[in-house]
């Protein structure tokens, strides 16, 4: 095990004194948060005595709670940092914010580019764009690029091959570009990051961790690059990741409310996780001495979904590598580090199942020996997002159930209670969008940079009603999927389906047939009871009937580039158009034509509310 010097951990004591401080704070508020709403739930079923029924709903209730209280204090953090601070990132991240753009970049760092099963084209364009923007720079010499592929399907390794060997020759003497590919993939990606230690870790101190949809702009990684030189305590540093511009309807949608709620969030998590902050597995910088030490994945026991090789690789390696005594920390603001969202609701659910399975490992490895407390709460609370989901379709399963056979529906719950119950939790749930909302309403560079008044208003209904369509259809994917792990229900790494393209009612079907099945029969089951009980399921009835239509209607091309004319949902990017996106010659920031003749003109908004 690596060691910092004794004068490191020193003055690791001495920053801690404040940050427990805030982990009491931040503790003590999640806990009376929790207590508070499992109380009222419990008043709320009072009537007639509290039975083992309702014990069942209180224990569903309850599973949903840490998560959605540690995501509102969050964001109820964030805000009032973005909003009253006058440096927020000197209290979220210090080495960040004395970071000094003029210290010369003086350590080799690899970029390692991990791929699986992926259309290369976008992929070389990510990557020509960071090699050029490397060199523009006059930094090239201080990087080098590894492509580790774990590609298994035979026509695409000559496709890789050719490609990444054409990058690596319109590139030689500025810049070192390697391709390997492994037959198999043991261990999945972090297998491949391990492989590439074995071979190669030795001869760098820092490796950038990028996805196959990754794109960093020079600055950024010289900016991690530059904070690692100047602060030997950190062993990861995370940027924050935010969706590039895209024209596909779902992403346009997703990406807007992922932007929204984020940065609150993020921020917020940041002030009091600190040094225990979160990795996730790319756009992130390693210190690889100590990750090549001691952030080595145990395989775990028994079969694979549950046993074998660790999915969910990177909230592990940062308890790992906490545990060596070296600071995993996030930049809590966004500053040119990208990623391309799922382009359709399949392609998100089958992501979502993928770190389902992933965060359902980590149960055994909660009680690891030599752990900091907060990273066995952070691997809890990767679990409890995804067992939440099941926790809350089992809640209004038995709720519906319960209140379908009872003679007097209205002697089971208090009406009062129940509403401000309601009322509390979708304000919990919507917090960290809400936040970063009143933020960005309340300065004009911001309103202007989101399209202005009325297109953000408009944008932000529209994810508010996708949003409340969407969860639903991904809880019950996961409750499903989470009921059948135990039986070897596994999703496994296979490629994702970056591009465009859209899902037919026959493929929408298929998928999301379930889903629709449960809405219809909570309709029917809610309807029999009174209009005021279908009134207070409607929002998660809605998006279980909606599924299919959802599906269809949100893989429609035409409707993307609708949208991006219109500028609904447009994020900052696509206002003021950064110089480092140009080589990237995205759709959603190309000029858009004039209609063709016969070409029904899509309505444009007046410009008086661009700002």
């Amino acid at each position: 095990m690596t060691v910092l010097p004794a004068t490191d951990q020193r003055d690791q004591t001495r920053v801690h004194r404040p940050i427990r401080l805030r982990r009491w704070f931040m503790g003590a508020a999640v806990t009376l948060t929790v207590a508070a709403l499992l109380s009222l739930m419990v008043i709320t079923l009072s009537p007639g005595g509290i039975g083992p029924v309702d014990i069942v709903m209180i224990v569903f209730f309850a599973i949903t709670l840490p998560y959605t209280a540690v995501g509102f204090w969050n964001a109820t953090i964030g805000l009032a940092l973005m909003r009253f601070a006058k440096d927020p990132l000197r209290l979220t991240c210090p080495a960040a914010a004395t970071d000094d753009p003029e210290m010369p970049i003086t350590e080799k760092t690899a970029l390692l580019l991990c791929i699986r099963n992926e259309e290369i084209a976008p992929v070389v364009r990510n990557l020509e764009a960071m090699i050029a923007g490397l060199s523009d720079r006059g930094v090239a010499d201080r990087f080098d690029v590894f492509v580790l592929s774990d590609t298994s399907w035979i026509d695409m390794v000559a496709a890789e091959e050719r490609a990444i060997a054409s990058v690596a020759e319109r590139h030689a003497g500025r810049i070192s570009v390697t391709y390997r590919r492994r037959d198999d993939n043991p261990a999945y990606k972090a297998g491949n990051i391990r492989d590439f230690c074995e071979r190669w870790g030795e001869n760098y101190p820092f490796a950038i961790v990028l996805d196959a949809d990754s794109y960093m702009s020079a600055a950024s990684m010289s900016r991690l690059v530059r904070v690692m030189q100047a602060n030997p305590r950190i062993g990861i540093l995370q940027s924050l990741v935010v969706g590039l511009p895209t024209e596909s309807f779902f992403a346009r949608l997703f990406q807007f409310g992922m932007r929204l709620g984020m940065r609150s969030h993020t921020i917020g998590a940041a002030w009091w996780q600190a040094d225990c902050g979160p990795y996730w597995g790319h756009n992130a910088i390693i210190r690889l001495a100590p990750f090549m030490a001691d952030c080595h994945l145990p395989t775990l026991s028994g079969k694979p979904p549950l046993g074998g090789w660790i999915l969910s690789h990177d909230q592990v390696e940062a308890a790992l590598m906490r545990r060596a005594g070296y600071e995993v920390r996030v930049i809590p603001e966004e500053f040119e580090s990208y990623e391309e969202n799922p382009p359709t609701l399949t392609e998100f659910v089958r992501r979502d199942l993928r770190w389902c399975q992933g965060n359902m490992q980590y149960g055994p490895l909660i009680g690891m020996p030599g752990l900091k407390f907060l990273s066995r709460v952070q691997l809890v609370l990767a679990m409890l997002m995804f067992l939440g989901s099941f926790a809350w379709i089992g809640f209004m399963t038995v709720t519906a159930l319960r209140a379908t056979l009872a003679s007097q529906p209205e002697t089971i719950f208090r009406p009062d209670t129940g509403l401000v119950l309601f009322v509390t939790i979708l304000t919990m749930i919507f917090a960290p969008k809400a936040a970063t909302v009143l933020d960005v309403v309340s300065r004009s560079a911001p309103r202007r940079s989101f399209g202005g008044v009325v297109r953000f208003s408009a944008s932000i209904v529209g994810e508010v009603l996708f949003f409340m369509l969407l969860a639903p259809v991904a809880a019950f994917a996961h409750t499903v999927f989470l009921a059948g792990l135990p039986f070897g229900a596994k999703i496994g790494w296979s490629s994702q389906r970056r591009s465009g393209h859209t899902v037919s009612l026959g493929e929408a079907v298929r998928r999301f047939w379930p889903q629709t099945l449960l809405g219809l029969a909570g309709v029917v089951g809610f309807v029999s009871v009174s209009s005021t009980a279908l009134y207070a399921a409607l929002p998660v009835l809605a998006g279980l009937v909606m599924a299919v239509p959802l599906a269809v209607v949100t893989s429609s091309g035409a409707l993307g580039r609708a949208a991006v004319r219109l500028g609904l949902w447009r994020i900052p990017e696509e206002t003021d158009r950064p110089q480092e996106l140009a080589p990237l010659r995205l759709p959603a920031l190309a000029p858009h034509p004039e209609p063709a003749a016969g070409d029904a003109p899509l309505p444009a908004l007046p410009e008086a509310v661009n700002g």
